[in-house]
């Protein structure tokens, strides 16, 4: 029987490049989108199922876990690829903005993970890949605390989760991948504002245009990240963590390499 993958944001992206190359390669694909009813790409594929899903709605969560389930009658992989980007100075953010980004990027893995553990275990097992960025392991801009925030928790819930899962053959990996050079990263970007507050205009203004003008060298091809997926989910690659393309890694080996605050001093000469 072929294999079966469970794949959120899927409408565009990672998710949908994704959900394509699995197809290709002879798999099941469940994917997901808050927006089925759009979507005209992926329906082309017979070996393609859409299903709606908001990872923030715990309905909806349930639902399409389930509906996947009846379709395929097995899932082996679950990918978390759902996620979102808010920049900006912590003190112009609003309260909704902030209970977002972590709803999305934790949040939501977090219910897709609860939701397929009984059927993981049932089966005696599956994998879960989890999304994240390499600005889960270390900070590379500044105003981007709250995504830095969401993805670390990303990363501290995936080790946590490893001990609890391994004995029940429940296997977990995370990737941490950077900007693509076929996304427009700042239109998918939210960003914090507050006219009455002009005391991070300056800050703002240079990394804006850092995000508009960066160039195709500090970014990654996406189908590199996505063969990276396709080689975790069939095992070429046992690598826990995975860190893609030359600016993450790039960044790491600095991090690692001196203390944290010559390395904060360093990147925040950057921007001064």
């Amino acid at each position: 029987m072929n294999k079966t993958i469970f794949i959120t944001g899927t409408s565009s992206g990672l998710g949908k490049a994704s959900a394509r190359y699995f197809a290709e390669q002879g798999w099941n694909v469940a994917a997901t989108m808050r927006s089925p009813e759009k979507e005209t790409d992926l329906t082309k594929y017979s070996n393609i199922k859409i299903f709606r899903l908001d990872v923030t709605n715990l309905a909806e969560v349930q639902q399409a876990t389930q509906d996947a389930i009846n379709a395929f009658g097995k899932i082996d992989v679950v990918i978390n690829n759902a996620g979102m980007g808010a920049y900006g100075a912590l003190e112009l953010a609003k309260e909704a903005d902030i209970d977002w980004q972590f709803a999305v990027n934790t949040r939501g893995p977090i219910n897709i993970i609860r939701a397929f553990l009984p059927h993981f275990r049932n089966n005696g097992g599956g994998m879960f890949i989890n999304v994240s960025s390499f600005m889960g392991l270390t900070t590379a801009v500044p105003l981007g605390s709250l995504y830095n925030m969401s993805k670390f928790a990303l990363e501290g819930l995936t080790e946590g989760l490893y001990y609890e899962l391994k004995p029940l053959n429940i296997e977990l990996r995370l990737i941490e991948q950077g900007g693509t050079t076929d996304t427009n990263f700042v239109e998918n970007v939210t960003w914090n504002t507050n006219p009455d507050i002009t005391a991070y205009d300056e800050l703002t203004r240079k990394l804006r245009h850092l995000f508009e003008n960066a160039d195709d060298s500090m970014k990654d091809d996406r189908m590199d990240i996505v063969k990276v997926l396709f080689d975790l989910a069939t095992r070429k690659s046992n690598k826990f963590r995975t860190v893609i393309g030359n600016s993450g890694n790039g960044l790491m080996a600095l991090r690692n390499s001196v203390p944290i605050e010559t390395y904060l001093e360093q990147i925040s000469q950057n921007f001064s």
